[in-house]
């Protein structure tokens, strides 16, 4: 068990990216999609040893298919705790009568929605929302992504790609409105996401800039946790820190998640295999 030097608000487990899918690996990228069942089942082992409120997993739970989805969620039922799984990119790459249905396979309740635990808010978003990927071929969110993707390219963003997407105004309006009732009620918050907010990357939501400072200006919001971009990356804009979580697909052999203690001065991030350890002030 991990050492506590004093008794959290809350603590919680973290994953991203497990990308699970039985096929070969991809050398270039050095993703090693068949082992992330293995590195998923030592996760689940090290945080069932662990007092801890609840675990996240950031996205991409398979790397495609949706007979995969079959092999991999079942050993969540493993796993002692309270779990919330958020979309990830690579969960609608399934066939497209199976896409308005992704939402219910990870057993959420609502594609974006938040819960309390201890006096802080956890926000949980949907970043592919407005996406060339994951609405029904005939919604009108695929006309605005590609409207918002060719307006991104136009103007050479680097997150102008395929793979990445966006929020819907009505999202973001409900993530504000959150944030504000947070810090009404004398709240912390904490958001999470698949794709990074910040700092500025190719992995970045469309509209990072825009929700990076929604988030950073809220007095309640303490952090931003997410995936997606497998390096993994950090940022602090206004006091608000933005960790973007290592994918555990990544490697043959090395595994990456973490396990976060929130302290009313600081969050104690403690990272396992390329996981990095950090203890961010409040």
């Amino acid at each position: 068990m991990l050492p506590q030097q004093s008794s959290p608000l809350l603590r919680f487990g973290l994953i991203a990216d497990p990308q699970y899918a039985p096929i070969a690996p991809n050398d270039r990228l050095d993703r090693h999609y068949a082992q992330s069942l293995g590195k998923l089942e030592a996760a689940i082992a090290c945080f069932n040893g662990e007092p801890l409120d609840f675990v996240v997993t950031l996205g991409d739970v398979i790397d495609r298919d949706w007979e995969n989805f079959d092999r991999v969620l079942p050993l969540y039922e493993t796993l002692r705790h309270t779990h919330h799984i958020l979309p990830g990119n690579h969960d609608f790459a399934v066939a497209a009568d199976r896409l308005a249905e992704v939402h219910a396979r990870l057993g959420m309740p609502a594609p974006y929605h938040d819960f309390l635990v201890n006096g802080v808010r956890l926000i949980l978003t949907d970043g592919n929302e407005v996406s060339l990927f994951a609405p029904p071929l005939d919604d009108p969110r695929r006309v605005e992504a590609a409207e918002r993707l060719a307006a991104l390219t136009a103007a050479g963003a680097a997150n102008a790609q395929m793979w990445n997407a966006g929020m819907s105004a009505t999202q973001v309006a409900w993530l504000g409105e959150r944030l504000r009732q947070a810090e009404a009620a004398g709240e912390r918050a904490i958001v999470f996401g698949h794709y990074p907010l910040h700092p500025a990357s190719d992995h970045n939501l469309w509209g990072a800039e825009e929700i990076s400072a929604l988030i950073a200006a809220s007095p309640a919001a303490i952090g931003y946790f997410c995936g997606h971009n497998h390096a993994g990356n950090y940022g602090l804009l206004n006091g608000t820190h933005f960790v973007n979580i290592k994918g555990m697909v990544d490697t043959f052999d090395e595994n990456a998640f973490a396990i976060v203690a929130v302290h009313a001065d600081r969050i104690e991030i403690t990272g396992f295999g390329r996981e990095e350890s950090r203890v961010l002030a409040l």
